[in-house]
């Protein structure tokens, strides 16, 4: 876990910002003033319906440490799991557009509910790239299985669309698919490592992994975490999965397809550019990067919450209130 520590100096009523230095230290520290010259930082959206997206941003901030982060989490309309494509879909788009309004260049959807059910009508609606949690998990399985056979968790809104099941076939890989509905409320209780978690666990994965009239999948050798959530319990589930499997996190391979994303538009942006702004780049990458968050519900609740999802000290948040 990441250790985080207060930078001298007041930082009331101002965004709280994080410094990452390459010994891994997040330092809170104060962010510029207004009036100063407008960094080349991007400034990356990340929505969710409430705080599982928190461990796609704690990946992102681990691969991507000098970028600005908006967090949004629509905690006051959670779960999405139990609404229709099309309130997700009207939920989701007004989130995102709240995220451009306030900076956002680049949009990440760390719920695999809404990019399951409104990823094409969420990035009709934005005006800035949008990249989801589906297609960088699916191209991670489907790279890290040599036997081209995998199973994924989730829940019962994700499983049921069936998005992974279409983007691990359009690359030729078998899937299995198993709703674990039991996990979010068992994480979010704080059970990451109790035993009820475990043997809940070991009951869903021997199914997941069990033969059916759907065929065998005893010898696929890659568990992708369809949730969100599920991070917070991936070391549990490395102990009860089978020893030959390979798990693959969607929120590392999210960050990971953020990350080169990133790098591809800066090296396209510095075609024709001089060793003097090279240089200047390079002296960007030590500045601060501002951490903000957005809930739709308590404020106080997804600072508590927020904390333990993400790693790190939840502190800058704002209570939004969305029109219907």
């Amino acid at each position: 876990m990441l250790e985080s520590e207060v930078a001298v100096g007041s930082v009331l009523n101002r965004p709280l910002s994080y410094r990452a230095d390459r010994g891994r230290r997040l330092t809170l520290a104060t962010p510029p003033q207004s009036g100063s010259p407008k960094s080349s930082q991007p400034t990356i959206g990340v929505f969710d319906s409430g705080v599982g997206g928190l461990t796609v941003l704690r990946a992102l901030l681990d691969r991507i440490p000098d970028a600005n982060y908006l967090y949004f989490g629509d905690t006051a309309r959670l779960p999405y799991g139990s609404k229709s494509a099309a309130t997700v879909a009207h939920y989701a788009v007004g989130a995102v557009r709240y995220l451009q309004d306030h900076g956002a260049e680049l949009l990440v959807i760390a719920c695999n509910t809404a990019t399951a059910l409104a990823f094409d009508k969420i990035k009709a609606a934005a005006s800035v790239d949008v990249i989801g949690v589906v297609e960088p998990g699916a191209e991670a399985a489907a790279t890290a299985s040599r036997k081209k056979k995998v199973v994924v968790i989730g829940t019962e809104a994700t499983i049921s669309s069936h998005a992974y099941r279409r983007a691990l076939e359009s690359r030729a890989v078998a899937v299995r698919e198993k709703a674990c509905p039991l996990f979010v409320p068992l994480v979010e209780e704080g059970w990451v490592e109790h035993p009820v978690t475990e043997q809940v666990a070991k009951i869903y994965l021997s199914e997941a992994f069990a033969g059916d009239a759907t065929g065998d999948a005893s010898d696929a050798d890659v568990l992708v975490l369809g949730c969100t959530h599920y991070p917070l319990i991936k070391p549990l589930l490395r102990r009860v999965a089978p020893a030959h499997v390979a798990i693959v996190d969607s929120a590392e391979s999210t960050a990971h397809e953020v990350a080169q994303q990133l790098e591809r538009a800066r090296r396209t942006a510095s075609l024709g550019s001089n060793r003097t702004s090279s240089d200047k780049r390079k002296s960007e990458l030590a500045a601060a990067s501002t951490l903000r968050f957005f809930a739709t519900d308590s404020a106080e609740k997804f600072r508590k919450m927020g904390t333990r999802f993400l790693g790190l000290p939840v502190e800058d948040v704002v209570h939004v209130d969305l029109k219907e």
